[in-house]
């Protein structure tokens, strides 16, 4: 049976739905430059949508996370490089442009890419779980190797910030129940204050924030339950960019 608290970092169900309606809207709106036409391109499959072919907010930074020429300004070559990634990350819709959403999974490809250059990442515990809000990215260290991630996490929206700094986990809860938000939170291994890691079923880039946890995917959020501990050490740093 799932344990019960009111614990402050839950997500709510309706506040969700609503804002995965918005954040879809969010992405797939026109951006203010394109090379070209600045419209759609049939992508040659009915099921898939159309390639956006403007240019959008993140252009230049989706650019250089992809390794694509960073010149701000959506060609066929980006859109096809962007929907790759957003099929790869199951961001919808899958239309090569580069919103928010499409940023924060870039950031992510990235990250997984280079993880010997992550930095940021400093405490005294041999296992080290850390939290970068800024580019939203979750790994661990042991020995300062890093043997878990970088994967994409949800921290904090504005008034329910995760708290920055070192922490120790202090309780785990396999199946935990908010009954403050009404929400399952699968997984969760609390750090401060009733923050806590753990699985969330809203999709990971989606805005807005945590009401203060670390959301994870939830097979990402399984794995990390079973290689951490009671005493296990918990670093966090940065500021979550969004809504």
């Amino acid at each position: 049976m799932a344990q019960r608290s009111r614990v402050r970092c839950g997500h709510g169900r309706l506040v969700a739905l609503a804002v995965m309606a918005g954040s879809l809207v969010m992405t797939g709106a026109p951006g203010a430059s394109a090379k070209g036409a600045a419209g759609v391109r049939p992508p040659g499959d009915g099921d898939t949508p159309m390639c956006r072919l403007t240019a959008g907010p993140f252009q230049r930074q989706v650019e250089k996370d992809l390794g694509l020429p960073q010149d701000g300004e959506q060609s066929e070559q980006d859109c096809a490089a962007i929907r790759k990634l957003q099929n790869t990350y199951g961001i919808s819709p899958a239309d090569g442009y580069a919103g928010l959403v499409s940023h924060r999974a870039a950031v992510v490809d990235w990250a997984t890419r280079h993880k010997a250059t992550l930095t940021g990442c400093a405490g005294r515990s041999r296992r080290l779980v850390c939290v970068d809000q800024t580019h939203q990215l979750l790994w661990v260290q042991q020995d300062r190797k890093i043997v878990f991630g970088p994967v994409p996490a949800r921290t904090g929206m504005p008034g329910h910030r995760t708290r920055n700094g070192s922490h120790r986990i202090y309780r785990r809860v396999e199946k935990f129940w908010s009954s403050l938000y009404d929400a399952a939170m699968p997984f969760s291994q609390f750090f401060d204050r009733g923050q806590a890691l753990h699985a969330s079923y809203r999709p990971i880039f989606e805005d807005p924030g945590s009401h203060g946890c670390v959301n994870l995917r939830y097979e990402d959020a399984r794995r990390l339950w079973s290689m951490l501990h009671v005493g296990d050490g918990v670093t966090v740093w940065g500021t979550r960019e969004g809504a």
